[in-house]
């Protein structure tokens, strides 16, 4: 296709996305998409390879465009020698159903004669058989590709039957298959190139030193939960491969999320963490100090690192996540971080150039994910964060999955953990090869890891390594060599353990421990066979253990004087810029943390509404959006009728030109799930897409993102919240359906959100919206289960100096003060979470909409909004929060009552707005003594909703105002459900609701 110079991205890419037809005139099918050209939108690259060729495939290029085709002499000699391909595509296909994999043998394997060339018709060993086209022996430059057919069968095992094994035949890609064949059986003769002397031994001391730090810790913490790496150690020769590989490659960052177990080890054996500050917080210290915080740390199993690590002179820092003890969930925090750091990769991409330096996504930072085999199979965010990783919006290029294979989940047989053969098996949902490696062998651990590697780094896709091992937890002073007897450590170690090593597995697994017990550690079975070999001295291993020890035993002597460091705001999170002003970023709570002035001058606000609806020439939308642009713009024009969506457009486009980006995501948020957003348009005919925020604000440096994502809560809300440690310029957001939808990501939020700042001093800007309002929608769609949100604050129930509540919790009822609010997010020198109970019926709602004047300079959110009705002569003041405000005031008119009650909105529930709440309702009292009667309504049952939150902090308001802190509760019962399902009991509650707030006045008072 061939299209002018100037012709609009968006129509280039949906004409160049439409499908087309191969030479045969065969419809190639994809994925239904939108052909989206919207910022961060990220389309995978295509490689196209022939399946057979005399011409050396690897390494490949994607820019490559020289790749030979298929000669005719090889095409005929696979169509001659048909058996012996089919008998080589079973090897790649079956191979990993016999290999070697299982350093217990615990796998239960039968026969496989799909493996045996006699299913093929090749019964003699000594025919001898062309390979060309067939096999990729490394001698395709040869003359001689006669190959016997015991030569054959004996290379293809030994490619595919040995300790490593593959599964990828099973991908859709023809070119990914091809790769994967080219790449393992060319390099089979020369599996371990680069395992030199010197890489071995540092394969023996990283498994060596974890080794004696397991053994130390059980000798002088006997009964710690450390979750030791015992029977597991070739773990960290295969993340020091895979590092190592990645900073050769030009990767410089690398985002680590792990579970427990081997925590320790590799923080101390790999990432540099002090051993003195180990044993501190072993003995009970903290991590680390907070000037000005609350502090409240975390469990041994989950410290972290970042150091800055050096492989042939290339640098690059691995950043270790903080994780909670729910396993898997950090998995899309660790996902979503990754994909933060390349931001300003994608607007330069965005630019139309290659990228910064010119590179693509995955170029400079990489995921790694290490994963557990229980809970890689058994919990359901595995897969939600599996389903993201090659969508457009979330993807950052390929991350490493690595399973520590236990065969087992805490005292769970894999048997009955799972319904596959193997726990990778998941990971099939997105078409990711796998590779089974026994962890007995740490040379071909690191093999497995390297060929993993090169795989990611050339498609930009995710691979999983199942690596085989198991848990030994304790290993005796007969069974390792090096140790130095120790009378307490002997009496102290008389079995192995389980799980933890508080454990007895032999509870459970009698057999599978009877096996262990009876096995040498890797770490001596690796050494035995270096020393076999001559790559290493006797007395050089037994000097590497020694020196090991001597470390740790000079560390803990140290741990008594030991201080537990400042937290400072380092790189990023130093110092941002607001409004092109550097503000120094600080601890919230802290006497500096403030936030500034969140208004706008109304020709901003003006140019950035009007862009908000900018339809380009020539892009046809939909014929009922006319109406939508239309009413805007007029509102704009005017200064009032400001509805909801406009509000949010102008503060997102408000920030932008400020040089913040925004990114939104869920489901629908491009069109917003009650059609009012609009915030992406999509051309009518072509379905190409544009988001006039970034069409048509050409001065803006920041950009806007719409991530219309998958039907997931939790991964794709841990996504956003990863996002949201990358730096403090940067508002994510998550829309939720409906309100109560987050229920499905309550871990991301009990686990990170609300407790991330208070465990692991790890501040976030993130928001929640959260649709919220009983309408008659039933039960599932009506609430955002606010009570919970507000439950897990640390809000002070009095008031208190220099207030650090978790995270915030806001009902607004106006789209001005929606608009503060967004923007507050990034307007301030400290982040905090916003949980927002958002508006459904209000957005459209005429009497629920705002005035330019309102949000321009000088103005700003109210946490609390009084009534304008006179005070004096009030008799009843209404206490309340959220959408129910109309309602009140409607029927508060219609019976004649404005004189008489008033309705004060309580807009933001935690912080609790003590000092705001008792200049308005100071207003209602003479003389230290109050007049009127003081009352809370609310349209939930009263187990739900802001009640239980709200009553203890008012009664504190109301005593210190002179009353006896009595307040009447109106709304609904008890209830188990947030809403009816039944109509007319729907509209009976609700009615009940309104004749209780107005009890005791006549219609005509």
């Amino acid at each position: 296709m061939i299209l002018a110079r100037n012709t609009p991205t968006w129509l280039y890419l949906a004409k160049r996305s439409q499908p087309t037809a191969t030479s045969e005139g065969r419809v190639i099918a994809l994925r239904r998409a939108y052909h989206d050209e919207s910022f961060g939108f990220r389309r995978p690259r295509q490689f196209t390879m022939p399946d057979c060729t005399s011409t050396s495939l690897y390494p490949l290029t994607p820019d490559n465009a020289s790749w030979s085709s298929d000669t005719p002499a090889e095409l005929r000699n696979r169509a001659v020698n048909a058996p012996l391909l089919r008998y080589a595509d079973a090897l790649r296909t079956h191979g990993h159903r016999a290999a070697s994999i299982d350093p217990l043998d615990l796998l239960r394997r039968e026969r496989v004669p799909a493996l045996e060339p006699e299913r093929y018709g090749l019964p003699d060993p000594n025919a001898v058989y062309d390979t060309s086209g067939i096999l990729w022996t490394g001698r395709e430059s040869e003359s001689n590709t006669q190959w016997a057919l015991r030569d054959i069968t004996e290379f293809l095992n030994v490619v595919y039957v040995g300790r490593i094994a593959y599964e990828y035949m099973d991908l859709p890609s023809r070119t990914e298959r091809l790769w994967f064949a080219h790449l393992l059986e060319s390099q089979s003769s020369t599996s371990m190139l680069h395992c030199n002397a010197q890489r071995k031994q540092r394969i023996h001391q990283l498994i060596a030193c974890s080794e004696v730090l397991d053994t130390f810790l059980q000798a002088k913490f006997p009964n710690l939960k450390r979750y030791g790496l015992e029977g597991g150690e070739s773990m960290l020769p295969a993340l020091d491969a895979l590092i190592g590989e990645a900073a050769r490659a030009g990767i410089t960052r690398v985002v680590l999320a792990m579970p427990h177990r081997g925590r320790l080890n590799l923080l101390t054996g790999l990432l540099g963490y002090d051993p003195a500050a180990l044993f501190h917080k072993i003995k009970g210290g903290a991590e680390w100090s907070v000037q000005g915080g609350q502090f409240a740390g975390d469990v041994l199993s989950h410290l972290v690192a970042s150091p800055t690590l050096n492989y042939d002179g290339k640098e690059i820092k691995v950043s270790l996540l903080p994780n909670p003890s729910h396993l898997e969930a950090v998995n899309p925090v660790a996902l979503g971080k990754a994909r933060a750091k390349q931001y300003t990769l994608l607007k330069a991409l965005e630019k139309g150039g290659k990228g910064a330096e010119g590179c693509m996504l995955g170029d400079k930072v990489m995921c790694i994910q290490l994963h557990g085999d229980a809970s890689f199979t058994g919990q359901g965010i595995v897969m939600e964060t599996l389903g993201l990783s090659n969508l457009p919006h979330y993807t950052s290029g390929g991350s490493v999955h690595i399973v520590v294979n236990n065969n087992i989940g805490y005292t769970t047989p894999a048997s009955s953990a799972r319904s596959s053969l193997y726990c990778s098996d998941v990971a099939k949902m997105i078409n990711c090869p796998v590779l089974h490696v026994n962890g007995d062998y740490p040379e071909d651990v690191v093999r497995a890891v390297e060929i993993a590697f090169k795989y990611r780094n050339y498609f930009r896709k995710d691979v999983v390594i199942d690596l085989l091992v198991y848990r030994r937890w304790y290993v005796t002073r007969f069974q390792t060599r090096h140790l130095t007897y120790d009378p307490h450590y002997a009496c102290t170690h008389s079995s192995f353990r389980g799980h933890n090593e508080l454990d007895e597995p032999s509870f459970t697994q009698p057999l599978m421990y009877q096996k262990i017990r009876a096995r040498r550690s890797v770490p001596a079975l690796y050494e035995d066979k270096l020393v076999k070999e001559g790559t290493l001295e006797e007395d050089t291993a037994a000097s590497v253990c020694a020196s090991c020890r001597a470390t740790l035993t000079d560390a803990l002597a140290a741990s008594a004087s030991y201080s537990p460091p400042l937290v400072k705001m380092e790189g990023q999170w130093n110092a941002t810029q607001i409004d092109d002003n550097d503000v120094k970023m600080v601890w919230p709570g802290s006497p500096e943390a403030q936030t500034f002035d969140t208004g706008v001058d109304a020709e901003v606000l003006r140019e950035v509404g009007s862009a908000s609806v900018s339809v380009p020439d020539g892009f046809e939308i939909h014929p009922r959006l006319q109406r939508h642009v239309k009413s805007r713009l007029a509102a704009l024009e005017k200064g009032e009728g400001i509805d909801w969506a406009t509000a949010e457009a102008m503060a997102f486009g408000s920030l932008m030109l400020g040089g913040c980006d925004v990114r939104i995501a869920g489901q629908d948020v491009g069109r917003g799930t009650f059609s009012h957003r609009h915030a992406m348009l999509v051309d009518q005919k072509t379905e190409g897409v544009i988001v006039p925020l970034n069409h048509a604000m050409s001065r803006a440096t920041g950009k806007l993102e719409l991530a219309n994502s998958s039907l997931s809560e939790e991964a794709v809300l841990g996504f956003e919240y990863g996002a949201s440690w990358e730096r403090p310029d940067f508002l994510p957001i998550w829309e939720a359906q409906f309100g109560d939808f987050f229920n499905g990501a309550q871990v991301i939020i009990d686990t990170f959100i609300s407790s991330a700042e208070t465990k692991w001093a790890k501040q976030s800007g993130i928001v929640l919206l959260l649709p919220h309002g009983l309408d008659g929608a039933g039960p599932e769609h009506s609430s955002s289960r606010i009570e919970r949100m507000l439950q897990l604050t640390n809000d002070a129930y009095s008031p208190q100096p220099n207030t650090n509540v978790n995270m915030h919790v806001v009902y607004p009822t106006t789209p001005a003060q929606y608009f503060h609010l967004l923007r507050r997010q990034l307007k301030r020198n400290y982040r905090k979470p916003l949980v927002v109970a958002a508006p459904k019926g209000l957005l459209r709602l005429a009497a629920a909409s705002s005035r330019l004047v309102d949000m321009l300079p000088g103005t700003k959110f109210h946490p609390v909004i009084p009534d304008n009705t006179p005070t004096n002569t009030a008799k009843r003041v209404i206490l309340m929060s959220g959408k129910l405000y109309y309602d009140l005031v409607k029927e508060r008119t219609a019976r004649n009552l404005d004189e008489h009650v008033a309705i004060i909105r309580i807009e933001e529930l935690a912080p609790f707005p003590f000092s705001e709440l008792t200049d308005v309702l100071k207003l209602y009292t003479s003389n230290g003594t109050t007049r009127v009667e003081w009352m809370w309504v609310q349209e939930e049952p009263k187990n739900q909703g802001a009640w239980g939150h709200v009553k203890d902090r008012l009664e504190v308001v109301l005593r210190a105002l002179g009353g006896d802190g009595n307040v009447v509760y109106v709304g609904r019962r008890e209830d188990a459900v947030p809403a009816p399902g039944v109509g007319e009991t729907y509209r009976s509650q609700q009615k009940a609701v309104m004749d209780g707030a107005f009890s005791g006045f006549s219609t005509t008072a």
